[in-house]
């Protein structure tokens, strides 16, 4: 069938056609359901278990410092060794923590402390899981789909955040929190068969003999090059004050809206959706013609959605507040890891997925912190509203900056397509305006 007549699923899935991306997305997709049920579970054991908005900011500060400290070392290690390697080990890893907090939960010996170390041992793993997973996804479909590969990882990613807290606020219920950790664990399971069924060819790609001087390269390369920079202060901007309201969900659901571990499934689940709704949006497009501008949009969208919700007091109005915030998050997310692996080589890849790993997840625990501590003080909603208008003044600061690096854009674009195979003629009429 010709290009132009193709329809609007088969662009949207066309990164499917590869086999060893088939085994990863369903292996996946089980993975994190678990993921998402741990995730809502923890909060909640946490704030049962405290009753403190600080507690809560400092849990997150703790699962996710490691990224920030620690994912250097882990793009560096994805740009030397194995990167199929890299992700079983990782999940084989993240596999045994929720085996032991399950444990621990299950029979009743659960500490608050023991949730911060497992916390904290699970970020270590993520500062090596993350640049390897997403530069992984490379090796799997090729540069051709690599859009679409990762705008399907973003769907999958949501999927499960719709379907896994909801199944969380149903099952806290019914099975605890232990219950749900022990389930987590056993969706490992699939991902790892998955990933051991792959057939990949993909060997050490630095040849330097300093790993040192590797990690220094990448900071280099990113710090010179100015849209790769931008786009990543953009990022890190966000998930410093606005991604906190995730950590702050707990209070809402229980002391604004009154609606206890159900209602933190469903305001969890609705953010899903929007999420989900703005991964499949970037997933029916074939070039990254526009993003650039989509980005500034999106991030502007998400503070005002956030500034909205933030003061709601009606459960059902909040929830469906959270469908903007989730979307504009989400799509600004992609979008910009789109555009970025767009314009790296591959040599870098590893590492340039590390520093957005630091600028998306490592910079949260700080937002975590400082959300928690503003919670304590000023209340959740005005900590959240804070960094909805923070996030609108990084929406206009990158939209202003869009002129300026439009060009080189455009030429690093260019230049890794030629590297990967594409014709620069075709490429020319769709890189970042």
């Amino acid at each position: 069938m010709p290009e132009g007549r193709e329809s609007r699923w088969s662009v949207g899935v066309r990164a499917l056609k590869h086999r060893n991306f088939q085994l990863f997305f369903s292996g996946q997709l089980i993975s994190l359901i678990g993921t998402w049920m741990q995730t809502v579970a923890q909060s909640w054991l946490v704030y049962e278990k405290t009753g403190s908005s600080f507690q809560l900011g400092a849990v997150g500060f703790a699962s996710q410092i490691p990224v920030f400290l620690m994912a250097p070392i882990g793009g560096m290690v994805a740009d030397r060794v194995n990167r199929h390697r890299v992700v079983i080990a990782t999940q084989i890893a993240s596999m045994i923590l929720a085996f032991i907090l399950a444990a621990l939960t299950l029979t009743h010996k659960v500490q608050v402390w023991h949730i911060f170390v497992l916390a904290s041992l699970l970020g270590v793993v993520n500062a090596f899981d993350i640049p390897g997973r997403q530069s992984f996804l490379v090796d799997m479909v090729g540069r051709e789909d690599l859009m679409n590969a990762i705008a399907l990882n973003s769907s999958m990613f949501n999927g499960a955040r719709v379907i896994g807290p909801a199944i969380a606020g149903i099952l806290l219920i019914k099975i605890g929190e232990g219950g749900c950790f022990l389930l987590n664990g056993i969706s490992y399971i699939a991902v790892i068969i998955g990933l051991l069924m792959m057939r990949v060819d993909v060997g050490a790609r630095s040849k330097s003999d300093s790993p040192l001087e590797d990690i220094i390269e990448g900071f280099r390369w990113v710090s010179s090059t100015g849209p790769i920079r931008a786009l990543l202060l953009l990022l890190g901007l966000v998930s410093l004050v606005g991604l906190p309201y995730t950590v702050l969900m707990p209070i809402f659901a229980d002391h604004v809206l009154h609606s206890g571990a159900k209602g933190l499934g469903i305001l969890m689940g609705f953010t899903g959706i929007g999420a989900l709704l703005g991964a499949l949006t970037l997933a029916v497009r074939t070039g990254v013609k526009g993003l650039g501008k989509l980005i500034s949009i999106c991030c502007a969208g998400f503070g005002v959605s956030l500034i909205v919700f933030a003061f709601s007091k009606i459960f059902w109005l909040s929830a469906n507040l959270l469908i903007p915030v989730g979307f504009f998050i989400m799509l600004q997310m992609a979008c910009s890891n789109t555009l970025i692996q767009a314009m790296v080589p591959d040599a870098l890849r590893g590492r340039v997925m590390a520093l957005y790993s630091m600028m998306f997840m490592g910079m949260a625990p700080f937002g975590a912190l400082l959300g928690g501590a503003m919670a304590d003080r000023l209340g959740a909603p005005i900590a959240v509203a804070t960094g909805g208008v923070a996030s609108i003044a990084g929406a206009i600061w990158f939209g202003r900056q869009l002129p300026v690096f439009r060009g080189e854009a455009r030429q690093l674009i260019i230049a890794q397509a030629m590297a990967g195979g594409e014709p620069a003629e075709e490429m020319t009429v769709r890189v970042v305006r």
